[in-house]
């Protein structure tokens, strides 16, 4: 066996290994793939802690939040212009060119904040946070290219940050009413005259029940029970008309009633589908593409509970034997695998050139703020397109020549392949890989730069 294959778990005693069907996968490997799927991938020296620790330490300190973040405090938002109603159609060429300058200003505001995430991912000492804020914008999947301002896009973004590891009924309730969701999916003109139905379709097919779960009634008498909700402009904060409001009473999933966003918000996580949906999208981007079992479902539900607890769900996701699987490899997404090898190489987004960063990201098919539609972003094999390869190679190459490499370069060339799969935070390199990697030895930084993009590290193990 080369020294560059990736550790079998017959290297470690049995004490030390997490078994699933047979299976088994060294604890020290289960460690990286937590460090990597509920963080955001480990800095130099993080991953030696997190093994040393072990699994279940380390489980626990990575969902538990606590005390300030340096990582975090350094990275302090963009400035943000204010939220300003647009007016009718500009008369006269001072008044198109003012409101052509306005656009810009509000693009090149969506474009720092973006670049602000992807920093503050990069430089976070406690990841599970912003992680589980990077899962929440996927799943209320929000695009700044209609909401239009970045401030409102921050709120929500910081909405997710605070709520997103405890009750799903409190985030759920905060989002429903949230001026970005609003405008995104035209909540603000939902009037008892004429209802708007997005909101509250996408509300329980997308968010909350999923597709089988609800009725065509349903969703038009959900409309119902929400309007009146519009933004308040001078505030960026959701403004209730009741005026604008039906009082109802509306029937929705069998139960009548006066209903408000609220007690909509209520009604809909009570509902048996909706902490299976919940469970659903979190495990296939946490654990596995491969559904859970029922009794593994079972053990999530009990977890999840009555108070709709994420970061409980989440812990025992990854207590369980699928977690712990070999087979259980996921693609990451492409923010993920950007975020990842900055944190590694010590490296702020906002230090590549912005042509650079921004057009790797769209060849890549992932811009923070941007998802492609309410549904947000694939998952899995989709990402894996030779477009991407091609994009990854170049960005990968973009990312050693700037990073911090000095692990690799002050080691000895024949070192140097280990070096850089302990720097990426991997277990090694299987043999093929290996011997792709070898020849370039003697170029650290491009060594390092094509490491980047091998299966190991654009895959999950």
């Amino acid at each position: 066996m080369s020294t560059h294959t990736i550790t079998s778990a017959s290297t470690y005693p049995a004490s030390n290994r997490l078994v699933s069907h047979g299976a088994v996968l060294a604890e020290r490997d289960a460690v990286r793939r937590l460090v990597g799927r509920l963080g955001l991938g480990p800095k130099p020296g993080e991953l030696a802690v997190a093994i040393r620790a072990g699994f279940t330490s380390t489980l626990a300190a990575l969902t538990t939040a606590v005390g300030a973040d340096a990582g975090a405090a350094a990275t302090p938002v963009p400035a943000l212009g204010p939220t300003t109603r647009s007016g009718g159609k500009p008369v006269g060429a001072a008044a198109v060119a003012a409101r052509r300058a306005q656009r810009q200003a509000l693009a090149a505001e969506g474009r720092a904040l973006g670049v602000w995430w992807l920093d503050r991912m990069a430089a976070v000492d406690v990841p599970y946070p912003e992680r589980m804020t990077w899962f929440w914008h996927g799943h209320f999947a929000t695009s700044i290219q209609k909401v239009g301002f970045a401030k409102l896009m921050y709120a929500q973004n910081e909405t997710f940050r605070r709520l997103g590891r405890g009750d799903f009924r409190t985030l759920a309730q905060a989002m429903i009413i949230d001026p970005a969701m609003l405008i995104w999916l035209d909540g603000q003109g939902n009037q008892k005259r004429k209802p708007n139905e997005n909101l509250a379709r996408e509300f329980m097919e997308l968010f909350s029940l999923g597709v089988g779960n609800y009725t065509e009634t349903d969703v038009r008498q959900a409309a119902r029970a929400l309007t009146g909700w519009t933004l308040n402009y001078t505030s960026d904060t959701p403004h209730f008309n009741a005026r604008a409001h039906d009082p109802g009473p509306e029937t929705v999933l069998g139960q009548s009633a006066g209903f408000d966003a609220t007690g909509l918000v209520d009604l809909l996580v009570q509902e048996p589908a909706c902490p299976k949906f919940a469970a659903g999208r979190i495990w296939t981007r946490l654990v596995s593409d491969t559904p859970p079992d029922a009794a593994t479902m079972d053990r999530l539900l009990a977890a999840y509970g009555p108070g709709h607890d994420i970061t409980a769900l989440i812990r025992e996701a990854a207590s369980s034997p699928q977690f712990a699987d070999p087979a259980s490899v996921l693609v990451k997404e492409p923010v993920l695998w950007l975020v990842g090898a900055l944190r590694a190489l010590r490296l702020p987004a906002s230090k590549l050139p912005p042509q650079v960063l921004a057009g790797s990201l769209k060849g890549l098919g992932q811009v923070p703020l941007t998802p492609p539609n309410v549904g947000g972003w694939p998952a899995g094999v989709p990402w894996l397109t030779t477009a991407a390869a091609l994009t990854r190679l170049r960005l990968g190459q973009q990312l050693a020549a700037l990073g911090d490499i000095s692990p690799v370069t002050a080691t000895s060339p024949s070192g140097r392949v280990d070096a850089t799969a302990a720097l990426l935070g991997l277990g090694g390199f299987a043999d093929r890989t290996a011997a792709a990697l070898t020849p370039l030895t003697n170029q650290p930084a491009q060594l390092v730069g094509l490491a980047l993009t091998t299966p190991e590290y654009v895959v999950s193990a």
